[in-house]
């Protein structure tokens, strides 16, 4: 059976761990080369890049080896405009092509309104709402120079609906994401270039530990998901390559959550 995405090629901002790595691992399942983007973990980069590799299959493996390149690993700061340029250049000069980018890379600040310092609001915007706008332009730069369509999936949040106390920079950034997608999806439907946003819920991923560890806050928590549970990467890379594929194709402007009903039940305890 043919793969969804076979011959493409996608971009994963922030694949070194957690929901980055399950896109990326997905997306490879399904036929495409893609290119692992970290910023501080090397280390998880290279455990994504040799998942990517067994992942992407069609090898000779009866030989004992694989000789298809299917993943590629850049170190870039999604925050700096220089970097943003160097990652989606450098893929494209790798690759030959890009097809999809998802802008997985993100970060949070935890601090009341009232303490948030301009460093820390700027280091959420930059990842979040700065480097978002400038990886999508390159890109889409790119899909106009070669004349080919693409797909672009960004990594929101329930939070671009649902408030958070003490996390409102990363509220703003997952809001104005939000608007970024329905406002381009205007822009560049008529090149073929379709833009979505996936929002997951609470997600079972490494920046969890602490509320894993913390039966109270976790049983709290669940009580507010219908579905009774945490939702894992692979439950949001699902959507990804949904919306990467040939089937998403008339699908632009639109946030799909992926909360297990999180958003529409939550009350503050």
């Amino acid at each position: 059976m043919a793969r969804k995405l076979e011959g493409k090629v996608a971009l994963v901002t922030g694949s070194s761990q957690g929901i980055g790595q399950g896109i990326a691992i997905r997306l490879a399942e399904e036929g495409a080369k893609v290119v692992i983007n970290y910023r501080s973990n090397p280390q998880g980069a290279e455990a994504t890049l040799e998942k990517v590799q067994a992942a992407g299959g069609q090898c000779h493996m009866a030989e004992g080896f694989c000789n298809i390149e299917r993943g590629y690993s850049i170190g870039a700061d999604l925050g700096l405009i220089d970097d943003v340029c160097r990652l989606i250049s450098q893929s494209i000069d790798h690759f030959g092509h890009l097809d999809i980018l998802v802008n997985n890379a993100g970060i949070e600040k935890h601090a009341p309104f009232w303490e948030v310092t301009e460093r820390d609001y700027e280091a959420v915007m930059n990842v979040n709402i700065k480097g978002v706008f400038f990886a999508t332009q390159s890109m889409v730069k790119h899909l106009i120079a070669t004349k080919r369509t693409g797909k672009i999936i960004n990594i929101s949040s329930v939070h671009e609906d649902l408030p958070f106390p003490n996390f409102t920079a990363y509220c703003v950034s997952k809001g104005g994401l939000k608007m970024l997608t329905r406002n381009l999806s205007v822009e560049l439907g008529p090149l073929g270039i379709t833009i979505n946003n996936v929002a997951p819920g609470a997600i079972e991923t490494p920046i969890n530990t602490k509320l894993l560890n913390d039966p109270t806050k976790l049983n709290a928590l669940l009580q507010n998901i219908p579905l009774n549970r945490l939702g894992q990467p692979g439950d949001v890379a699902s959507m990804v390559a949904f919306l990467a594929s040939d089937e998403a194709s008339y699908i632009t402007g639109t946030t799909f959550f992926v909360d297990g009903g999180l958003l529409w039940s939550y009350h503050e305890q």
